[in-house]
């Protein structure tokens, strides 16, 4: 006799609930994408206890007609997909036909629902199976109401988390459906009807936004889009000064679904590029649009992955649209991100420094620090008018602190804040991003105090010259036509075995930027010349960097690898804490920093200028309440 048998459709339904039904917010995000296929506009959630005890889903969609009731509950039931050629062309959030049948399976389930046209319907559902129909009333739409979820299934139900992990789960993914959906009005209501959450159904990304982050959050958010031949793309990316901690607040739908996708989530990421801080990732919400044919969503049992075609076309439009929004944008934190109001003439205008204030140790006059004495001669005109300027930033990022002593090198590195440094910025913008500023003095040696009409400006002179350079030399790696200095004597370099074989892996790469490695020997190699671009003396150290970031890297990608240089040389030749600056060299790194692309970070996504308006100067002498 056969072993094998046909499951029951019980135990079927059950199985098929393990991978749909994983927790409460699945069950929401199930009936809330059903109420939104119904083209529901108004979605209200009622949770009790987290959703362990009971889950109601209102909407005022379409509703089900009588003779569609009992069999919507059958497994692969669906009215969304007919035949084949349908897979390719998904319109719909659901398709499969298992969502209902594989809730109620494990659940008590109620429903009362009408078309409109037809009396209402009322079924009642215990464990799949049907225990009560009847009649209600006929308001257009869908009541789904699960109770004691999983209450047959206690192997599942043991593993649920707390009341508040499952509530915030839940709350997550209303989240989700809002962004996704900004003309639809979602409630979510917990115990007695407490409102968690709740947007206006205005059709505004910005608004829901607000809505789960704040209004100060919602304001920092950078709109962007961008079009291809098959793609388009639209959505908000928050000022990198507001960042978290975890990846999970980026936010991607693809024609209307949210899914997970590491190519696009690092194509954003790619957008941000230097903005950001390692370690912390943007608030940022993206819509894609495309043919339903350039896309696969039914390759995960719940949906939350999909296959794109095209996907490498698809992340250079997302990655060349997020940074063309943010080079339109003055990035500079403030420190005060309150709401600020317009407020009257103030009769002080001016801040007044003492001449001979000291604020280091004694210097000789070449490096002796300085201040302006007249701070209204500067510009002609009063520094502090009546203005006031919105700041996007929520959170302040924290600088490093750095305490190495400068050096001879690095004080002649100074030389290099000169104006063909950055060649590639010589081209004017549209708009000045850098703001005209007319230094003060320093401080410690490490941070130089600016200012102009809109109020003072503090800049790390480390971070400001790490921009520079670093621009600088991810021109010169990335340049097709390379000058080399040949050298008299060649320089040796020994490494171990796989070392040895890594620096061989890339040779042609190496030859391309201008180090053409030859063997010497066993383990060997020498190098015959070098990039011009080089700093004289440094040689030899930047070579070997060069190679020990091949090695910890592996087999990294070209892109990357002149990104990691780039980064790398940019940190060895800035100038550091404690290194006093003249005011011709404060004004000639000011000038450099004003040509740079992205003024207002370092490359590893730290602040280069802060900004104090004066209403917050103000604000901290309390001469304003």
């Amino acid at each position: 006799m056969g072993v094998i048998q046909r499951l029951s459709e019980s135990l079927a339904n059950k199985i098929a609930a393990g991978e749909v039904v994983e927790r409460p917010a699945s069950v929401v995000k199930e009936l809330a994408e059903n109420a939104i296929d119904a083209g529901a506009t108004s979605v209200k959630i009622d949770i009790e206890e987290g959703g362990l005890k009971a889950i109601k889903v209102t909407d005022n969609g379409r509703g089900f007609a009588p003779e569609d009731c009992l069999i919507a509950f059958e497994r692969h039931a669906t009215s969304k997909i007919h035949e084949d050629s349908d897979l390719f062309h998904i319109h719909t959030l659901g398709f499969r036909g298992e969502a209902l049948p594989s809730i109620a399976a494990v659940s008590y389930l109620e429903l009362k629902t009408s078309d409109g046209v037809n009396s209402g319907t009322h079924l009642v559902l215990q464990g799949g199976h049907v225990i009560q129909s009847g009649h209600t009333q006929s308001r257009k739409g869908t009541e789904i109401t699960v109770s004691r979820l999983f209450y047959n299934t206690p192997a599942r139900l043991k593993y649920l988390k707390s009341i508040h992990t499952e509530l915030g789960k839940i709350t997550d993914v209303v989240d989700r459906m809002a962004l996704s959906y900004p003309h639809v009005r979602f409630i979510l209501t917990h115990d007695d009807g407490k409102a968690v959450f709740q947007t206006n159904g205005s059709g505004e990304l910005s608004h829901v936004l607000a809505s789960i982050y704040g209004i100060r959050t919602a304001k920092a958010a950078v709109p962007f889009s961008g079009d291809s031949m098959d793609f388009h793309i639209e959505g908000l990316a928050v000022h990198p000064q507001i960042s978290r901690a975890g990846r999970q607040y980026v936010y991607i739908f693809v024609n209307d679904r949210f899914i997970r996708n590491y190519p696009i989530f690092n194509s954003i990421l790619e957008g941000y590029h230097t903005l950001l801080m390692v370690g912390r990732y943007p608030i940022c919400a993206i819509h894609i649009k495309m043919d339903p044919s350039l896309i696969d969503v039914n390759v995960h049992p719940a949906k939350l992955e999909a296959r794109i075609s095209k996907e490498k076309d698809l992340c250079e439009l997302i990655t060349k649209t997020i940074r063309e929004a943010f080079h339109r944008q003055r990035l500079i934190p403030s420190v005060d991100t309150r709401e600020r109001q317009l407020r009257p003439q103030n009769t002080q205008q001016a801040m007044d420094f003492s001449p001979d204030v000291a604020i280091g140790p004694d210097l000789s006059d070449d490096h002796a620090p300085f201040f302006s004495s007249d701070m209204q001669s500067i510009s002609g005109e009063e520094i502090f008018p009546e203005q006031v300027h919105e700041s996007g930033a929520e959170e302040s990022v924290e600088n490093e602190s750095y305490h190495q002593t400068a050096t001879t090198t690095e004080a002649a590195d100074l030389n290099g804040f000169s104006d063909d440094h950055i060649q590639s910025n010589e081209e004017p913008e549209p708009a000045r991003r850098m703001p005209k500023l007319y230094p003060i003095g320093q401080m410690h040696g490490t941070y130089i105090f600016a200012q102009n009409e809109e109020g003072l400006y503090i800049i790390d002179q480390h971070a400001a010259q790490e921009r520079i350079n670093y621009e600088y030399y991810r021109e010169k790696v990335g340049e097709n036509a390379r000058e080399v200095q040949e050298l008299l004597v060649p320089m040796t370099f020994e490494f171990s075995d796989s070392e040895y074989e890594t620096v061989m892996e890339y040779h042609d790469y190496l030859k391309e930027i201008g180090l053409d490695f030859e063997p010497f020997g066993e383990r060997s190699l020498i190098v015959r010349s070098h990039p011009t671009w080089m700093p004289k003396g440094r040689e030899p150290q930047l070579i070997e960097d060069t190679v020990q970031q091949l090695i910890e890297g592996g087999k990294v990608s070209i892109k990357k690898l002149r990104e990691d240089l780039a980064k790398m040389m940019s940190c060895k030749r800035a100038i550091k804490a404690n290194h006093y600056l003249r005011p011709d060299e404060i004004q000639a790194l000011l000038d450099s920093l004003s040509k740079a692309k992205d003024p207002f970070t370092c490359p590893h996504g730290r602040p280069v200028l802060v900004h104090f308006t004066p209403y917050e100067m103000e604000k901290m002498f309390k001469r304003v309440q």
